[in-house]
């Protein structure tokens, strides 16, 4: 049998070369869901389109634990194509919950159940709905996510219990108005000049400054048909981000109400469509004490939780079904960051990652004999 430290680079290894986008982890998945039936966990494939739920019972009453990676890559363009490179570490994530997964089902559980969760499409925020609408995880009680960190945030040899990270949202905006003869611009109504104030408008919005937000037009878009036309379309898609929950939802609506009535101002109109978004964290005090002591055991101590404006579709399953969380963030020497396709960190980090997963499971569902 190839010894565990083999076993993850070579895990590793294979799932670099597999990088694909979201929904469509064809292969990925099968590789995943075949060493996890060579384990022994009962597997459910096809989760969500192409997520993975396995699943291992104690036969004896506690507590129903997941743990969870995300399985997608991003697209770049390389040489005039379009490439997807895993330069968000979800193949590392993958490595480190399969190679902890591996080293339980050697152990057992002594309680409760165990669900090793494989998701796709964490990038384009469908897959934990997805997920979530197959009803396979309705019986969750706690669940822990993992992710390398980049370098700015987490030197390598540290890991901390909790990354907060915060909501996100989009909202597009479609301004209508009336088309008229350039020449004669009072005869119509301008939708970019309308869009320019719907901007400047979400732009000045106030929130408490305490809690860190923003607000910005990412997206603007005429749908004019000539330029000697007045546009009498024009679309506008608006990023919201926001540290807490409550505050997101304040936001959502003064944006709405923003758009709403400054293109009122020139006699326009405007639809806006919800195009998708994922809460803030909100972890367990409880999962977190315990994940912080497992990796004391592993590192020596626990860092203090980092604050990230960045978002992550984990949360869903949280929010959804009122679970104990936390999520662990693994330092690695990532350089120069997540999102960029020259992305490298240190693969010793694989094994840190891999070592506190295992000692969280067995401090919540301890060992079999």
């Amino acid at each position: 049998m190839i010894e565990i430290d083999d076993y993850t680079g070579w895990v590793f290894e294979t799932l670099h070369r597999l990088p694909e986008p979201g929904l469509q982890e064809f292969e990925t998945a099968r590789f995943l869901a075949g060493e996890l039936e060579r384990f022994g966990y009962e597997v459910t494939s096809g989760v969500g389109e192409t997520g993975i739920v396995a699943t291992m019972e104690s036969g004896v009453a506690g507590p129903v634990l997941g743990v969870r990676a995300d399985m997608d890559a991003l697209p770049f363009e390389v040489g005039g194509k379009i490439e997807h490179i895993h330069a968000c570490g979800h193949d590392a994530n993958c490595t480190m919950v399969l190679a902890a997964a591996r080293a339980v089902a050697a152990r057992g559980i002594a309680r409760g159940k165990l669900k090793i969760i494989f998701q796709p499409a964490e990038e384009t925020f469908l897959g934990a709905r997805q997920m979530v609408a197959s009803r396979l995880l309705d019986d969750l009680e706690e669940l822990v996510g993992i992710h390398l960190r980049p370098a700015q945030e987490l030197g390598f040899g540290r890991a901390v219990a909790a990354v907060y990270h915060a909501a996100a949202y989009r909202i597009r905006a479609l301004v209508k108005g009336r088309p008229a003869h350039s020449a004669k611009p009072h005869l119509g109504i301008n939708t970019i000049d309308a869009a320019a104030l719907a901007v400047n408008a979400v732009n000045a919005l106030r929130l408490d400054p305490l809690v860190p937000h923003s607000a910005k037009a990412t997206t603007i878009r005429s749908l004019g048909t000539a330029h000697n036309i007045i546009p009498d379309r024009t679309e506008v898609v608006f990023d919201l981000r926001a540290q807490r929950n409550e505050t997101m939802d304040e936001l959502i609506q003064k944006v709405k109400n923003a758009v709403t009535g400054s293109v009122g101002t020139l006699g326009a109109e405007v639809e806006m469509e919800d195009i998708g978004g994922v809460p803030a964290a909100v972890y367990d005090p409880q999962i977190i004490a315990t994940a912080e002591a497992a990796i004391a055991e592993v590192l020596g101590e626990a860092d203090a939780p980092i604050i990230n404006p960045g978002s992550e579709d984990f949360h869903v399953f949280t929010l959804t079904y009122g679970l104990k969380s936390a999520y662990l963030g693994i330092g690695a020497d990532l350089k120069p960051g997540l999102h960029d396709p020259q992305m490298s960190f240190d693969h010793q980090a694989l094994h840190h990652g891999r070592q506190i997963l295992e000692k969280v499971v067995a401090k919540r569902l301890g060992q079999a004999g």
